[in-house]
């Protein structure tokens, strides 16, 4: 997989064209305010103005801060201003560290498939180490281009070949089990989700290793699901819901990614990276609503629609994790539409039972820009998980309201005891274009885990 262009942030402003940051109904003067006049540029918040010189030839740029500069805004710059190199005035300090980084976020383009891919602009930081930016935008990049590429090339072979670079990058271990291998080594519910699929497309457990022998360190688990495609399973998806099922293994990216952020900064800590990777196919082997599957943690789960698989993977991985006693498990799912009708596309729904951590990932979340809302794994639904013949069911059709809750309830009878969990039931897509967040896949509390993983575990000197 491709990364983040390496030259979208540099340090040298060597020939670098301004963009000066103005607030609103700020005072301009000479041809300038000619210029700003006759363009209904007033400094608004996210207004830009390129400015022309003497020669015809771009001069420079005006944008708009409104009444107080929002850093993040920067992201949009990447996708309205011309190609060359730019740098940014009036914006110094961690503000402009900031808006660097989002300037790089905003530069991400899914050009794998364009004969012709369009060049972008630039942006200089003198004074900002842009090293770390450059690993954080790449990650995010790695997690948007794994969602935004077709089921056809993004399949499990796929997930796996990334992790294995990844782990061969850090000097990691890599363990992956495959097919019908997943019964002999107790992963039944995964199997059962994916067995469905052509064989070379064949469900699996990837799993990461780092650090593993500095028994001293706290140990941290990323678990991700990873359903290259959902077709919904027997219970199948209308189309329109079938349309973008290619990003259903965003969880798997962000914890790629994520895992790759920690391994790159030299976090203190040792890593477990665990993804189950599947597609959820239509064939004569299919699981069926009304089956009930085992799970490797020995609970049975009846099955009451097929397209409830997502958590059946995660609880496999999840009690595989367990097996590890993690200090802090983080999970990441596009796990339910529920989430969506809550709180919409753009706030992912966190949940976790563990105060301290819950205030760690909002104030994290705020201090990067990267939203996330806490809701309540509310005990009163957990009876929406009962059934007369199983230990647990898989949906929760008695509270349907509440489903992206009762997703978490599940998930949480398999997630480990030990230490502080936390699921976050991303949509990892933006659903509609806008200047620095185009249409397609999106990075949601990635940055904002990443971050609480530094204030938690500081960097290793």
């Amino acid at each position: 997989m491709s990364v983040l262009h390496p030259d979208v942030l540099t340090a040298d402003a060597t020939g670098a064209l301004p963009v000066r940051v103005v607030g609103k109904d700020a005072v301009l003067g000479g041809a300038e305010a000619a210029w700003a006049a006759a363009n209904d540029f007033t400094g608004k918040a996210g207004q830009l103005l390129v400015l022309p010189g003497a020669d015809g030839a771009v001069a420079g740029a005006l944008f708009g801060a409104g009444d107080r500069f929002d850093p993040m805004a920067a992201r949009g710059l990447a996708a309205r201003l011309p190609a060359g190199l730019w740098r940014l005035d009036g914006v110094d300090g961690e503000a402009a560290s900031q808006a660097a980084l989002a300037f790089a976020l905003g530069a991400y383009r899914f050009d794998r498939y364009k004969s012709r891919p369009a060049q972008g602009p630039r942006l200089a930081a003198p004074g900002v180490d842009v090293q770390p930016l450059l690993n954080i935008a790449s990650a995010c990049a790695l997690a948007r281009e794994m969602v935004d590429t077709p089921a056809g090339d993004m399949g499990p072979l796929q997930i796996e070949t990334i992790a294995r670079e990844i782990a061969e990058a850090h000097g990691a271990a890599l363990s992956v089990i495959t097919g019908d291998a997943l019964l002999e080594e107790n992963y039944p519910a995964v199997h059962a989700v994916g067995r469905a699929a052509a064989p070379h497309r064949a469900p699996r457990v990837i799993e990461i290793g780092w650090n593993l022998d500095q028994t001293g360190l706290p140990l941290v688990a990323l678990v991700g699901k990873g359903v290259v495609f959902d077709t919904g399973g027997l219970d199948l998806k209308p189309a329109a819901g079938m349309r973008n099922m290619k990003k259903d293994m965003g969880g798997s990216a962000h914890v790629l990614a994520l895992g790759r952020l920690v391994m790159q900064a030299g976090l203190p800590v040792r890593l477990v990276v665990l993804v189950a990777a599947v597609e959820n196919a239509v064939s004569g082997d299919a699981f069926r609503p009304g089956d009930v599957l085992s799970s490797r943690k020995g609970l049975t789960i009846e099955i009451g629609n097929t397209d409830a698989e997502g958590r059946l993977i995660l609880a496999d991985v999840l009690t595989r994790a367990a097996e590890h006693n993690p200090d802090l498990t983080l999970d990441f799912a596009t796990l339910t539409g529920a989430a969506r009708m809550a709180l919409g596309p753009e706030l992912p729904p966190l949940y976790t039972d563990d105060e301290a951590l819950a205030a760690d990932m909002l104030a994290a979340a705020a201090a990067v820009g990267d939203p996330l809302w806490r809701m309540p794994l509310w005990a009163g639904y957990r009876s929406a998980l009962e059934t007369e013949i199983a230990d647990l069911k898989n949906d929760s059709s008695a509270w349907a309201q509440a489903g992206s809750v009762c997703a978490a309830l599940f998930l949480q009878k398999f997630a480990p005891e030990t230490g502080a969990w936390a699921h976050m039931d991303i949509f990892a897509w933006n659903p509609r274009a806008r200047p620095g967040w185009p249409e397609g896949g999106e990075a949601q509390g990635l940055r904002a885990s990443f971050e609480m993983l530094k204030r938690r575990f500081a960097v290793r000197q």
